[in-house]
């Protein structure tokens, strides 16, 4: 069932149109992702969905009560207001759902937001913006429309997210660039591109391998135009008489295939590796201690970076990972320790934050600012070559900064770093507000770049795909290291996980055994029932099974590492194996402490 439909809709901002009369309509159990590169407005479609903005042309109907929530990328809020009072509502919406407060708490916890009184003006953008995805979760919307809700959490909340709304029965609509999570949550892909919505029924996998189809078949429809075009050249250049009307609609057809456009082909950010020189010492943390108040974010942490490392931290929010960064570089000093860093160490500092940029400055002049040229791998290059091979033609370029996208925006910021030709790049949420088309060149330069990279992400497919190292906060200052990228991060936790649940099964035993001693027999004569004594017989076989799979998978995991759709296949496979294993363990711990205690009253009444 159709629920809200846009039927010829245009929208465009001074001389830039960004679509022109799309018609798209969105169905019942629609999942969909919305994606397309920087400037081509995704945002402003969500906001016309959300009925947010108006469109220029066209219309947006929609379903008799239907409610929508709507997540911006900068949310507002009334001054003054504490969390709990904005995701749950003022007390006439929690005495008509007397359910709302306790909902509202819970995904709060979930989202890392546990001070629920605290001021929401206090609050870092961050946080702002997961209180406001948690009252949109909290108000039970027909349709969400969410832009960018997996930026500013951790991989943990993007783990709940994901179920969240994989159970969610409503419809969604949203923008992300994280990819893994495209891939699990959506059903439908729409792609804004060339000022037109193409759609297709899949996730984002399944949205990769049609579109290569359609961009091929645009392709081979173009050569065929082609090819009629130099026959029907051939017959114009004999010297074509328009006396019969067949001659007069020919030479008509000729005209109409000259007018034929060569397809559009995706821009891409094509990048050179640019650099210099790294010697040999490069950066040195010795006994690193850094506190705030009574919290702990690094405890006595050292480590030699290695020459062309590429370094993935991780962890929860607010833990410290762009507090070490920043240490790294300089801008905030460490307690205790200190930073050795090599003569000839370049640092590039890619922020969370955008550096400072001058509205009614023109973008080839913030470009020129760093360098008017620059040697890269193939030759000397301009400031203005660089900005083309960044998705800014020429005409784009000598527009002011500020009428570009936040998106657009955070690529030129890009560019300015890598400008400056650092041998060390430091990446803090590289991933936030990056197109996919510009993160997966950008993995693919720094495939390529000479010269050592560490970046905090929450994107688990940017950490596969860029770091062999990673290096995970995990409370109390103490930072574990990991080697490989997230995926193995996350075999390695789980297994250490099912050994710590394993010597507590351990430990269960050894303290039924000593209970012996001094339990004083229960009244109740205790058995198994039917079914658990069969449970018991065959629960060690199970286990035995289930770890021999996870074995197998794991094997399998490592085989297809560059596989992506059969390596999501595995990872979901083996996470199932996993969670059963972790539950046949427990009944295990329980069955084996009845058992014990039967064994137990049988001897005791042996004695009397």
């Amino acid at each position: 069932m159709n629920i809200l439909t846009l039927e010829k809709v245009s929208k465009g901002f001074g001389d830039k149109t960004l679509f022109e009369e799309v018609t798209f309509g969105i169905h019942e159990g629609d999942k969909i992702g919305i994606i397309g590169i920087n400037g081509t407005g995704k945002s402003t479609l969500l906001k016309i969905i959300a009925g947010v903005e108006e469109p220029d042309e066209g219309n947006v109907i929609k379903g008799n009560g239907v409610h929508i929530g709507y997540l911006s990328q900068n949310p507002s809020f009334k001054e003054g207001i504490t969390v709990l009072d904005y995701v749950a509502g003022d007390s006439k919406q929690r005495m008509e759902d007397l359910t709302r407060e306790s909902t509202a708490k819970t995904i709060l916890t979930k989202l890392g937001i546990f001070d629920f009184e605290q001021s929401v003006d206090v609050l870092s953008g961050g946080q702002k913006k997961r209180i406001a995805l948690a009252k949109i979760l909290v108000d039970k919307a027909e349709i969400l429309v969410l832009d960018e809700p997996t930026n500013h959490i951790d991989n943990e909340m993007a783990d709940w997210l994901e179920q969240y709304l994989n159970q969610y029965k409503g419809v969604l609509v949203m923008v992300t660039h994280d990819r893994y999570f495209l891939d699990r949550v959506t059903n439908k892909i729409v792609e804004i591109d060339n000022k037109t919505l193409y759609s297709y029924e899949e996730n984002y996998s399944g949205f990769l391998k049609l579109k290569a189809e359609r961009e091929e078949m645009e392709q081979a429809s173009y050569r065929k135009t082609q090819s009629i075009l130099k026959t029907e050249l051939a017959w114009m250049m004999r010297g074509a008489r328009a006396r019969s009307t067949k001659q007069k609609a020919r030479i008509e057809r000729f005209e109409e295939l000259k007018q034929v456009e060569r397809p559009k082909e995706d821009g891409k950010v094509q990048l050179d590796s640019v650099g210099t020189r790294l010697g040999k010492k490069t950066i040195e943390l010795k006994d690193i201690c850094k506190r705030y108040g009574e919290k702990t974010l690094i405890d006595h942490y050292s480590y030699i970076v290695l020459r062309d490392e590429r370094i993935g931290i991780i962890g929860p929010n607010g833990c410290g990972k762009s507090t070490l960064i920043k240490i790294i570089n300089g801008i905030v000093a460490p307690d205790s320790g200190s930073v050795e860093i090599g003569d000839t160490i370049k640092i590039g500092y890619f922020a969370q934050e955008n550096q400072y940029m001058e509205e009614g400055q023109r973008v080839i002049d913030y470009i020129r600012n760093v360098a008017e040229y620059i040697e890269t791998s193939k030759g000397t290059a301009s400031a203005s070559q660089m900005l083309e091979r960044f998705l800014f033609p020429p005409a784009m370029q000598y527009t002011p900064v500020e009428k570009l996208s936040g998106g657009e925006k955070r690529r030129l910021y890009l560019l300015r770093v890598l400008m400056e030709a650092p041998n060390v790049l430091i990446l803090d949420e590289p991933t936030n507000d990056l197109d996919i088309a510009t993160l997966t060149i950008l993995e693919d330069y720094l495939d390529s770049f000479s010269g050592i990279v560490i970046t905090v992400s929450h994107d688990r497919y940017f950490l596969d795909r860029v770091v062999n190292r990673i290096f995970s906060f995990e409370g109390n200052g103490i930072i574990r290291q990991y080697e490989g990228g997230f995926s193995d991060y996350l075999q390695k936790k789980k297994a250490n996980e099912r050994e710590a649940l394993s010597f507590k099964k351990e430990e269960k035993s050894v303290d039924s055994a000593e209970k012996k001693e001094w339990q004083k027999p229960k009244q109740q004569k205790l058995k198994f029932s039917y079914n658990e004594q069969r449970e018991y017989d065959t629960i060690d076989e199970e286990i035995a099974k289930l770890e021999e799979t996870i074995e197998k998978l794991e094997e399998e995991i490592a085989e297809n590492a560059n596989h992506y759709t059969k390596l999501q296949q595995l990872m979901e496979e083996k996470e199932k194996a996993e969670q059963a294993l972790e539950e046949k363990m427990e009944r295990w711990v329980y069955l084996n402490d009845l058992a014990e205690k039967i064994e137990e009253q049988k001897q005791q009444m042996k004695k009397r």
